[in-house]
């Protein structure tokens, strides 16, 4: 179908294309007052009508694209389960298909292609497709999420290693050491070929590490997605001195140095966004273990509601980071999105007036606007010197990476009461338990309870899958067992489990949310902490003074039906 074909359809089907507000109230997806309230809200807005309906909540992406199809008369396809023609697949090349956001699905006769696109008014693209296939084109909607990452399933990482392999002329080669030139090895266009598809893999896939570990007779590549481990793929022994020194040139290491652990860094641009890779090897008995980690920065200009806040938390948080002194500490274990929330603050604070100066270890992501310090131990830069250094320096707003000894936290807090806006981090089970550890470091119980004005404990626990998450009525015994309030108890609730599709790579999670625990410091919270009381007791009066504990947050968001049960015993205790 060509465009002119297309529109010649839509205007078949409706002489004036029926507004899609109007549509989607007629098949009662949105209600009279939602429709008025979302239009409001797209007036002065860039964004189109459908994608502020997902945007609050409304509809899914899936009921947005049905009614589109039915406003453009275009089928709509999900791609999840959908039987793909690699054939039709194949005749467009991937980089027309990602600037479009189209793949050629199946051929529906002998002259005319079915394509699936996220947007088929573009009649540039309809144009373009045709004169590429010689076909004409039937478009389809489908959503961004599914047609990317169709597009990213079809470039296969298995075809280097089939390439690679292919190469060998008799099977004795493949038992034959390996080459003593690596960087031979290194630049064969399948080694690089494969190490460029795992990263991009690992992006599309949303990945935050990526691990190549040697085994005594294979290379394991592994991802780490939404906080577990999944194992991707296997390379033949044989390539992997290649492989792993193919990384090391990208991250300028030392390829020839095996025996000592080495660190790197990789600036890349993966699907037009810019991505920074952490490298970090480390010797083991089968080789180099690699790790990458991921950093993707337009993920540091996330706002702290994208973050998982609900509003009551969000405010207690912001009523802390507006004062203009005082310490805020952000607590948990180690991956729990602490870095994340600290830089969504100082994003928020931000502004031509501040100056804002952070000591990290190391920078993760760089900041316009912000003066930022890694530490260099060896060099005599540690946190306690930088943190000296910052106070040199005028600064308004001061963001420590991480407390981790009496000379950084004595410092910290000396900052506190000095005038400036502290930022910081500690590991703690709990935001109660933050006073008690500063006391233990050997901190004056007074000093902390002057300086110290919001505790954010903080967990991440894994999405449900939109697309798969089952609802059922869970019986009160098991909400007791869950922790559940007692107001829930008798009230016949639905929640949801996560069940699997090929959307979520059959785990039922996909992304991941924050479960928090505010704890502003009262003067009751005050006087415990000089009188150096337990975390029990400064948590009982947090919690009467309207604190929400990491538990209550979690059970609230498996009610809304963000998480499930299951996930939030596995990151709360």
């Amino acid at each position: 179908m060509n465009p002119s074909e297309l529109q010649a359809k839509a205007a078949g089907n409706n002489r004036q294309l029926q507004p899609i507000g109007e549509i989607l109230v007629g098949k009662g997806l949105v209600t009279r007052e939602q429709l008025d309230k979302c239009l409001q809200k797209q007036k002065g807005s860039s964004k189109r009508l459908g994608e502020i309906f997902v945007q609050e909540g409304i509809l899914n992406q899936d009921q947005l694209n049905q009614a589109l199809a039915e406003r453009l008369g275009v089928e709509h396809v999900g791609l999840a389960e959908y039987q793909v023609d690699s054939l039709a697949a194949n005749m467009v090349p991937e980089k027309l298909a990602r600037r479009y956001g189209a793949i050629p699905i199946k051929f529906l006769d002998e002259n005319t292609l079915q394509v699936a696109m996220v947007d088929p008014t573009n009649v540039f693209a309809i144009d373009d497709l045709r004169m590429i296939t010689g076909y004409d084109i039937r478009p389809a909607i489908a959503s961004a999420e599914d047609v990317f990452g169709l597009i990213a399933k079809l470039h296969r990482l298995g075809d280097a290693v089939d390439e690679e392999l292919a190469q060998e002329k008799d099977d004795y080669l493949a038992e034959a050491p390996v080459s003593a030139d690596i960087r031979d090895a290194a630049a064969e266009a399948p080694i690089i070929k494969l190490v460029n598809g795992v990263i991009t893999q690992g992006v599309d896939d949303g990945a935050s590490d990526l691990h190549f570990e040697p085994q005594e007779k294979e290379l394991v590549i592994r991802f780490r997605i939404d906080g577990v481990l999944h194992e991707i793929m296997s390379v033949p022994k044989r390539m992997q001195a290649g492989v792993l020194s193919r990384i090391k040139v990208m991250a300028d290491m030392d390829i020839a140095e095996r025996r000592i652990p080495q660190d790197g860094r990789i600036g890349l641009t993966v699907g037009g966004k810019p991505i920074d890779v952490r490298v970090a090897s480390m010797p083991t008995v089968y080789g180099e273990k690699i790790v990458l980690r991921l950093l993707d920065k337009s993920s540091v200009l996330l706002g702290l509601s994208d973050l998982g806040f609900s509003g009551k938390a969000l405010a207690r948080f912001e009523k802390a980071y507006r004062k203009p002194y005082g310490a805020i500490l952000v607590t948990g274990p180690t991956g729990s999105g602490k870095s994340t929330t600290l830089y969504a603050t100082l994003n928020v604070l931000n502004s031509r007036e501040k100056n804002i100066i952070t000591v990290e270890d190391p920078v993760e992501y760089r900041l316009p606007g912000i003066n930022q310090t890694q530490i260099n131990p060896k060099a005599g830069l540690t946190f306690a010197s930088g943190l000296r250094s910052i106070l040199r320096s005028d600064p308004d707003i001061v963001m420590v990476g991480e407390i981790r000894d009496k000379e950084t936290a004595r410092i910290a807090i000396e900052s506190a009461l000095t005038g400036h806006l502290v930022l910081s981090t500690l590991h703690t089970n709990d935001a109660p338990g933050a006073l008690t550890r500063l006391s233990e470091m050997g901190v004056e119980p007074f000093l902390t309870a002057s300086a110290i004005e919001c505790v954010l404990a903080q967990r991440l626990a894994r999405r449900l899958c939109r697309h798969c998450r089952k609802p059922f009525e869970p019986s009160d015994e098991a909400l007791k067992q869950g922790g559940f309030p007692e107001d829930v108890l008798g009230q016949g609730i639905t929640i949801y489990r996560a069940t699997g599709c090929p959307r979520c790579n059959n785990t039922g999670y996909k992304g991941r949310l924050g479960i928090y625990e505010v704890m502003l410091v009262s003067e009751a919270i005050e006087r415990l902490t000089i009188e150096r009381k337990s975390a029990d007791e400064i948590s009982r009066v947090a919690q009467a003074e309207g604190m929400v504990s990491l538990r209550e947050d979690g059970i609230q968001k498996v009610l809304d039906g963000l998480t499930s049960v299951e996930e939030i015993g596995r990151v709360i205790v």
